[in-house]
C-alpha cells in the first residue's frame, strides 16, 4: 500500500463546510486521517488509521454482485454472517466503489494536496467573513500530518482565515510548535485525568497530553480545553476535581463538555470494528449534572450540542 506521507500530500475523510461546534463562528472543517489514540468512544473510527479504508454498510447493499464482478483482488465475499471486504486483500483501488449504485460501498480517505485543500477552504470565505469564522482542521489527529498543516495554515493566514486545530495532545512538541505561531485558536481535548485509565479506554497514557497542555498555556496561545463525557468513565467526582485542579493549575478558566453520543457506531459496523460502549446509554441530563460540578468548583463551564 502507498505510504501518503511520503508522498507531500495527506489523506483526507471529509471537509466539511458551515460547521458551528469546531470554534468561533461559521467553520470549514478537515478531516485528517490518522489518530495516535484508539478511545473507545470515538466518533470518528475511519479516522484512526492513517491509510485509506473501505467500508461496507450491509443495509444498502441489493446484492447485485457487480463488486464481486469488478474486484481484482478476490477481495469481497459473500455470506450472511461474514463481512463483505476482506482487508487483507483489499487495495482500496475504488474500482468496487464505481460499480456500487446504492452507495453501499464507501471510500475514507483520499489523498489530497494542500492546494486542493485550500481551495475548498476558500470557498467558503464569504461565511468566515460574515460569522468570525475560519478553517479548523480535526481528525483523527491533525498534529500527524504537522508539515502540511502548517503549510495550509500559511495560506491561510495570507488570507485573512482565522485557523484552528482541535487536538487530542498527544504530540510530539516539534511538531505542535511547527504550526502553534500560525493558529489562532486550540481546541484541546482532556478524556481522563488518570494515566492508567486515559491508557485503559484510549491506549496511550496522557503524560504528554497534560505535558503539551501546559505548554500551550506557557506560551499564551488562545485554548479551549474540553471534555467528551463518557458515562461511568470520566465523569466520576474525582475525575472531575482532578481535571478541575490541573486546569486551575495550568491557570485555565474554562472547561466545554461534549455529550457521550452514538453517532459513529454506523461506521463502526461498515469497518467491522466492534463498539465496545454499546452499553453505555446516553444521558440528556448528564452534562448539566456535570457542569454544575465543574462551576461548583471554580470553573466555567459549556455544554457543545
Amino acid at each position: 500500500m502507498v505510504n501518503f506521507r511520503e508522498s507531500g500530500s495527506a489523506v483526507i475523510t471529509n471537509i466539511q463546510g458551515f460547521s458551528l461546534h469546531d470554534g468561533p463562528g461559521i467553520r470549514t472543517v478537515v478531516f485528517f486521517k490518522g489518530c495516535p489514540l484508539t478511545c473507545q468512544w470515538c466518533a470518528n473510527p475511519e479516522s484512526i488509521s492513517g491509510e485509506p479504508q473501505m467500508g461496507f454498510f450491509r443495509t444498502l447493499c441489493s446484492d447485485c454482485g457487480q463488486c464481486f464482478d469488478v474486484c481484482p483482488n478476490d477481495a469481497i465475499r459473500r455470506g450472511v454472517d461474514a463481512h463483505r471486504i476482506d482487508y487483507s486483500r483489499c487495495r482500496v483501488c475504488g474500482l468496487c466503489l464505481e460499480r456500487c449504485f446504492n452507495n453501499a460501498l464507501v471510500r475514507y480517505g483520499e489523498k489530497m494536496t494542500v492546494a486542493a485543500v485550500y481551495d475548498a477552504v476558500r470557498r467558503d470565505r464569504m461565511f468566515y467573513d460574515s460569522s468570525s469564522g475560519g478553517v479548523t482542521v480535526s481528525g483523527g489527529e491533525p498534529l500527524i500530518w504537522s508539515s502540511f498543516v502548517r503549510e495550509l495554515f500559511d495560506l491561510c493566514r495570507k488570507d485573512g482565515i482565522n485557523t484552528c486545530v482541535e487536538t487530542c495532545g498527544f504530540a510530539d512538541r516539534d511538531k505542535l510548535l511547527e504550526v502553534m505561531s500560525l493558529t489562532d485558536h486550540f481546541l484541546f481535548d482532556l478524556k481522563h485525568i488518570d494515566s492508567e485509565i486515559h491508557k485503559k479506554y484510549t491506549g496511550q497514557s496522557n503524560d504528554r497530553i497534560l505535558a503539551n497542555a501546559a505548554f500551550i498555556m506557557e506560551h499564551g496561545v488562545s485554548v479551549t480545553f474540553r471534555q467528551p463525557l463518557i458515562p461511568g468513565i470520566n465523569d466520576s467526582p474525582e475525575n472531575i476535581r482532578a481535571t478541575a485542579g490541573f486546569l486551575s493549575d495550568i491557570g485555565a478558566e474554562h472547561i466545554e463538555l461534549m455529550p457521550y453520543h452514538r453517532m459513529g457506531q454506523n461506521k463502526y459496523r461498515a469497518l467491522n470494528i466492534p463498539y465496545s460502549l454499546s452499553g453505555i446509554e446516553p444521558d440528556a441530563n448528564h452534562a448539566e449534572t456535570v457542569k454544575t460540578a465543574y462551576m461548583s468548583l471554580g470553573l466555567r463551564c459549556a455544554i457543545s450540542r
